[in-house]
């Protein structure tokens, strides 16, 4: 008997299945009845598909830890039933979530596309309809009954990303997401071609999903003019535990004394500083500069060329297991999912 493809959609929220309030003209999530309404074209693919719904539905922003669990839960009960998983999310903290995801899925050997839309489904011009039927596809994918995407992605505009490398950068277009740092793992054209050397391979173990975060962090984003009040202000929080410190350029940082002397005082409290840089491509290079060098002599560990959503996600993962700063300061720098380029 030919085994038949099958397909969970979990449809969380965003843009791709809402519509415009007639009162207020406000867009606000319905039903994935709406959704499906509109893309009839799902019941004439070769695939087995189902639908989890998430009540209530969830605007992107208002993403937090506790709906990763709750999603990495819904893949974990149907991860023996399915081929692969699409997620429906919105786009603003899709980035946040796919990584998230990537650390909670350990030994993913199936695909988990996310995906979205800049317009609604029901809108003529939607990007909504082609990016759906592509992940489908994508998650459906199979070469010697062995999936060719085992790995967390997003699929959006005809290219498929690394969940844990990938940034939105753009509000208005279609083309909403970039890597900087990593190739993309499929170009969708007239045919799906896929970059199977950077595509992470499965492993073949049994899945384990991890739901334990710990949100005592911040992002500290460095800009000229910064003052000492604000940085203390930042690195004395009550029960924080790590900064993602957004540096310049190659995890360059202002030396001034009293700057130096704040940061070596939160490292001393046990504050663990990731150092990423605010660039969209390119990595850290703590000691290439003198303006970092002091940075990696006090302390101070480097992201390379890791993702602040990335980074977000992995921190709060690892911080979650109550590690030894020095062992949570070596994971930090250690590519755990394809995270980083160390």
């Amino acid at each position: 008997m030919t085994h038949e493809t099958s397909i969970l959609i979990i449809y969380t929220g965003g843009t791709i299945g809402m519509v415009h309030d007639p009162r207020t003209g406000i867009l606000k999530p319905l039903g994935f009845d709406n959704l499906y309404k509109h893309l009839p074209v799902l019941e004439s693919l070769n695939f087995h598909i189902d639908f989890h719904t998430f009540d209530p539905l969830l605007d992107s922003s208002n993403m937090h830890p506790s709906f990763w669990i709750k999603l990495a839960g819904v893949i974990e009960e149907n991860y023996e039933q399915y081929d692969g998983f699409v997620v429906l999310h919105g786009s603003d903290t899709m980035a946040y979530s796919a990584s998230a995801l990537s650390f909670m899925l350990e030994n993913l050997n199936k695909p988990v596309i996310f995906t979205g839309s800049q317009l609604p489904i029901g809108v003529v011009r939607t990007d909504g309809r082609d990016n759906l039927i592509n992940s489908i596809e994508i998650a459906a994918a199979q070469e010697e009954e062995t999936p060719v995407v085992p790995e967390v992605a997003i699929c959006f505009e005809n290219r498929l990303f690394r969940g844990n490398r990938t940034t939105k950068f753009n509000a208005e277009h279609f083309q909403a997401f970039v890597s900087g740092n990593y190739p993309i793992l499929a170009d969708i054209g007239v045919h799906i071609r896929y970059n199977r050397m950077h595509i992470l391979k499965p492993n073949f173990k049994k899945l384990k999903v991890h739901k334990v975060f710990d949100e005592n962090i911040l992002i500290l984003k460095l800009f000229p003019g910064i003052s000492k009040q604000a940085v203390d202000c930042a690195l004395q929080t009550s029960g924080l535990k790590g900064i993602i410190f957004e540096t310049f350029g190659a995890g360059n940082a202002p030396t001034a004394p009293w700057f130096i002397d704040s940061l070596k005082e939160a490292l001393d409290r046990g504050i663990i500083l990731f150092n990423v840089t605010q660039c969209k491509g390119g990595a850290v290079e703590l000691g290439k500069y003198e303006t970092s060098a002091e940075l990696g002599r006090i302390g101070v560990v480097s992201g390379y060329d890791i993702t602040t959503e990335s980074a977000v996600a992995k921190m709060m993962y690892l911080l979650g297991y109550d590690f030894e700063k020095d062992e949570t300061e070596r994971l930090l720098q250690t590519s755990l999912r394809g995270e980083m380029t160390v």
